[in-house]
């Protein structure tokens, strides 16, 4: 008998070291990250956001800010801005990345602002980054809600100012990711693309029906299918 339960014991351990590798390798693929919204909140927000049958091209967007460019939504990471981390004194970029990385160290006589080191997990994929000021095209700073497709959809009739608050939005708009996931994602919308690992989809869709809401952004027909799709994995 006594050996009949050393044995289940010694079975019941190895299960556990089973299911936990596994996790460990699947988990975020499948499970949604903390953070994640409820599905009811993600379903609440995709009753409130307007939806249109199509993203249709607005003339005259030009992100560029150089010689006889439109620099519609002002310069890139500017401090000069209206919304939170404006006039700080440190551009939006570094707001983003101090936020967002662990650890970070800063340069010295900065005022705690250039960050120069810090490890990112990624939110789109779940995948840890290390940042180096040195590289670092290895973190990108994201829109979660793309500046091309706000401008096509309706932020090109907005007022410069709230073009720039959009662009620096780094309470809801804006989020440090790993630079290959920024690259695949480019400008376009949740049906064209979402985050690989499932997990982190619920998140996303969190994250791109709050912008949308809040700036009486509208999404695709489309969109709102994948975005409604991804709230399934929400909890």
């Amino acid at each position: 008998m006594r050996g009949g339960n050393t044995t289940w014991w010694v079975t019941a351990v190895v299960a556990a070291v089973l299911v936990s590798w596994l996790w460990d390798r699947t988990g975020p693929e499948s499970e949604p990250v903390p953070g994640s919204p409820a599905r009811a909140e993600v379903h609440e927000l995709l009753g409130r956001v307007t939806v249109v049958d199509e993203r249709r091209r607005a003339p005259g967007y030009e992100r560029g800010c150089g010689p006889d460019e439109g620099c519609v939504f002002g310069p890139a990471w500017s401090d000069d801005h209206p919304g939170p981390g404006g006039h700080d004194g440190c551009d939006t970029r570094n707001n983003v990345l101090a936020r967002d990385l662990r650890s970070p160290t800063f340069r010295a006589g900065s005022d705690d602002c250039v960050v120069t080191s810090g490890l990112l997990h990624d939110p789109y994929t779940g995948v840890r980054v290390e940042f180096r000021r040195a590289e670092a095209n290895s973190v990108h700073i994201d829109h979660i809600y793309p500046l091309a497709a706000a401008w096509d959809l309706g932020a090109a009739r907005w007022p410069a100012e709230r073009r720039r608050r959009f662009a620096n939005d780094i309470t809801y708009n804006l989020v440090a990711v790993g630079g290959q996931a920024n690259l695949d994602k480019r400008d376009d919308t949740p049906a064209q693309w979402l985050p690989p690992a499932a997990g982190y989809r619920c998140w996303f869709a969190g994250r791109y029906l709050t912008v949308a809401v809040r700036y009486a952004l509208p999404v695709t027909a489309d969109d709102h299918r994948a975005l409604a799709a991804a709230a399934r994995s929400c909890p």
